[in-house]
């Protein structure tokens, strides 16, 4: 543009010095000021109309190049970002487009793309310029974050309600979808996934796991086995022979290989932390995960990992059962982030910064924990305002988790006034633009697919 005022200027200072000619001459000349201050407007607004939209057919081209960039190589990478750019820009009068990406991985993964081209004018012509160039460059960096994500996900009795499994499902495996195109590569994002009713799930092949108490759960499952003892003894002159017999019975437990993976709450305040499950039925019993058999043990859990194949399985597999105990959901996502008991969390990599995350679905109010059917009890075991905002949701904040939660209200319950208050971080405790509520099943799409877009969201840098 400046090129453009450069050119108008010396023009009109021309004619301002010209003293030759007539007055129709003189008339026609004063006419050029005129028709290029007008052309300026047409064409240079023309030219920022098509300048807008290169731009924003790079930011697209950038995201959609970004899902796979790290496994093309030079030339598919340049091929598909022209195709991408030609698909998305449709203005035809701009000419000699050029499209150029890069990939790189220095300071964080990112993809470059620049554009340039040329818009012809109308009437800038008059004065010599016959063309505008366009130009604008895209970048969609990872920067050096990387992602992990528990889903802590409902799979109580009324799930079955209103087609709410099956949307939870759905929604579920689309965010899986979201997560797996922002990692560049393996280990960008890791996700875990932690279906809950009233307990949750380790998996059977625990039971010889030293973290297991199997003291509520001896005294549960097992059978009298009744012992006889018999004496015999001479009594009388006559030396006769008697018998007596005495029977005992005692109660034996199960073999814990027929367990059925359920476990129930930690020991109070353990339940609200992730305390490493130390010690043994006889010294320290409270940090160890008591085994329950549970007739509606959930779907059992999976850790964090990046198989999505299997995570897309795991969510197929999920059926509703149960009654409604959102803490104990809350505690395994978050001892899924940092490891402990069965869950594995790798090590995080000095060179990167993680954000940790739990997404918490749930579809009703809690009903039943190891201690209470008091909602008002088992709420306050989450998040309790009357001490200054304690339980697992302000604990888990306070490491550094960010809390999503979700409410899917078909039945006409109130607003979840605890999934309002354990949504946020540490940076802001009390966030309620982390707390959803649909009052629909389909609404879960919409709502998982925002929680994917704030979760993966790639910065459009320039």
């Amino acid at each position: 543009m400046n090129a453009v005022w450069t050119k108008l200027i010396r023009n009109l200072r021309a004619f301002r010095g010209a003293s030759a000619g007539n007055v129709a001459i003189t008339f026609a000349l004063a006419t050029l000021p005129v028709v290029g201050t007008v052309g300026f407007a047409v064409d240079y607004s023309h030219a920022n109309s098509v300048k807008a939209a290169m731009q924003a057919a790079l930011d697209s081209t950038a995201l959609m190049l970004s899902k796979d960039a790290a496994t093309l190589s030079n030339g598919d990478l340049q091929t598909k970002a022209l195709n991408y750019f030609n698909a998305l820009f449709t203005r035809p009068e701009a000419k000699n487009i050029k499209i150029s990406a890069t990939y790189s991985t220095s300071g964080g993964s990112q993809v470059l793309v620049t554009g340039s081209g040329a818009v012809p004018t109308q009437f800038l012509g008059v004065i010599g310029l016959e063309n505008i160039n366009v130009n604008g460059t895209a970048t969609a960096a990872w920067g050096s974050t990387r992602l992990r994500v528990a889903l802590v996900l409902d799979n109580t009795g009324s799930m079955a309600q209103d087609g709410k499994m099956t949307a939870l499902k759905a929604a579920t495996k689309s965010l899986l979808a979201q997560l797996q195109s922002a990692a560049g590569t393996n280990g960008d994002v890791y996700v875990s996934i932690i279906p809950f009713n009233k307990d949750v799930n380790v998996g059977t092949s625990n039971y010889n796991a030293s973290w297991i108490d199997w003291t509520d759960w001896d005294d549960d499952n097992g059978r009298d086995s009744s012992t006889t003892t018999c004496t015999t003894q001479k009594t009388g002159k006559s030396g006769k022979t008697t018998k007596k017999c005495t029977t005992s019975t005692t109660w034996v437990p199960d073999n814990h290989n027929t367990w059925n993976g359920c476990i129930t709450d930690r020991d109070q305040n353990y339940d609200q932390t992730v305390d490493a499950p130390t010690g043994s039925a006889t010294a320290s019993p409270s940090k160890l995960f008591p085994a329950e058999q549970f007739g509606s043990c959930p779907v059992a859990m999976m850790g964090l990992g990046y198989n999505w194949t299997a995570m897309n399985s795991k969510v197929d597999a999920m059926v509703s059962s149960g009654n409604t105990n959102q803490g104990i959901g809350l505690a395994w996502g978050w001892l899924s982030l940092v490891g402990g008991g069965p869950l594995f969390a790798p090590a995080k990599d000095i060179n990167y910064t993680y954000q940790d995350v739990i997404v918490l679905m749930t579809d009703g109010l809690n009903t039943e924990n190891r201690f209470s059917t008091s909602q008002t009890q088992i709420d306050k075991r989450m998040f309790d305002a009357s001490k200054s905002g304690s339980g697992t949701c302000a604990n888990a904040k306070n490491a550094g988790v960010v809390i999503y939660t979700v409410q899917v209200n078909t039945g006409g319950d109130p607003t979840s006034t605890l999934l309002k208050n354990c949504a946020g971080s540490k940076e802001k405790m009390l966030d309620p633009e982390k707390f959803y509520m649909v009052t629909t099943s389909s609404g879960l799409a919409s709502v998982f697919s925002s929680i994917g877009t704030n979760l993966t969201k790639l910065r459009v840098a320039k």
